[in-house]
């Protein structure tokens, strides 16, 4: 038997230190929710009021995602805040593509040892963004799992449900030939493509996040670490309207290659234009730093594109006016042509 009486904090996990984390961050937590949100933080599940007088057929939507190793950039750097607004809005965009209007977003925060700043960190990051985005922010957990992650480590995860009509749920109507294929500028990485990145960076060409990009006057670390951005009160009003939008892709892992089929009829494919946007320096330097082959870097990298619209051809000019009025970058980028399911791009 051991001299001295074995504890949880002995093992690695502080409770009491979750609980002081939690406390810190409630204000933020609870200016997230509205009428809709029944009960406080802290029950067993979280409560919401499910009544959708706008909808005839409404249908729940769910997502579930996290940053990946982006976490690892943000610990080099030594912030985290984006972390939080990364995951929430990445949720948001997923469940738009579906016509989605988000209603709640729960969080998952693991790491080996809490460290309640970085905690604190996070969680208000992932605060703004759901108010920002009108989603209550209903609940989550918190981990410590000494062994199962290093020192230092944190995981990320979110999971968000949103309602839509039956009669306006995405992809719907029946994109042809010449209907054109609208671009939404991304400020970077987004959440996707990190661990080639990192290899790229910092393993091969051995630079450090805080070496300036190329043209730029901010570090490759900050610029890393530009946080995902939210298409919904872009895009939102539109869906609700007669814009013409058929179907919408996220373009997350695997690029415009892998997303953009996902809302396309079978007999179009999406030819892309890649000179009508301008390519983000991080992504250059990334592809130099490592040698990447056009093509790997189109599949695992959004390229500057964090979202498109597939909208009819005679719309498309309207779309693209609402959307930079709106505050978006956005242009036509290609088109849909008869062919085989898949994307070409030129």
């Amino acid at each position: 038997m051991p001299e001295e009486p074995l504890t949880y904090r002995d093992a690695g996990v502080d409770i009491d230190e979750a609980g002081r984390a939690l406390r810190a961050v409630v204000d933020r937590i609870q200016q997230t929710h509205d009428e809709r949100v029944v009960g406080g933080i802290g029950a067993f599940g979280g409560l919401f009021r499910a009544e959708f007088p706008d909808c005839e057929r409404p249908l729940l939507v769910s997502s579930i995602d996290g940053v990946g190793t982006k976490t690892k950039v943000a610990s080099m750097v030594g912030s985290y805040r984006g972390l939080g607004k990364d995951i929430v809005n990445h949720c948001v965009n997923d469940i738009l593509c579906q016509g989605a209007r988000p209603l709640f977003f729960l969080d998952y925060f693991a790491t080996s040892k809490l460290e309640a700043d970085v905690f604190q960190e996070v969680l208000s990051g992932a605060a703004e963004a759901c108010a920002e985005a009108g989603v209550a922010l209903i609940g989550g957990e918190t981990a410590e799992m000494p062994g199962v992650y290093h020192d230092g480590e944190l995981d990320l995860v979110g999971a968000i449900v949103g309602v839509v009509d039956q009669g306006r749920m995405l992809p719907k109507g029946e994109p042809k030939a010449g209907d054109a294929l609208v671009g939404i500028a991304s400020n970077g990485l987004h959440t996707n493509g990190f661990s080639l990145a990192r290899r790229a960076l910092f393993e091969i060409a051995g630079m450090s996040v805080r070496d300036p990009v190329p043209g730029l006057e901010t570090t490759i670390g900050e610029e890393l670490l530009r946080p995902h951005r939210c298409y919904l009160n872009a895009l939102y009003p539109l869906l609700q309207e007669g814009s013409g939008i058929y179907g919408l892709a996220h373009i997350t892992g695997g690029g415009l290659y892998d997303n953009l089929p996902r809302v396309l009829p079978l007999d179009v494919r999406a030819v892309i234009d890649r000179r009508s946007w301008t390519v983000l320096p991080i992504f250059r330097l990334i592809q130099d730093a490592g040698g990447i082959p056009e093509s790997e870097m189109y599949r695992a990298f959004n390229m500057g594109i964090g979202m498109v619209a597939v909208v009819d051809r005679d719309l498309a000019g309207a779309v693209v006016q609402r959307l930079n009025q709106a505050g978006e970058a956005a242009a036509v980028i290609g088109e849909l042509q008869k062919g085989s399911h898949d994307v070409q791009i030129l």
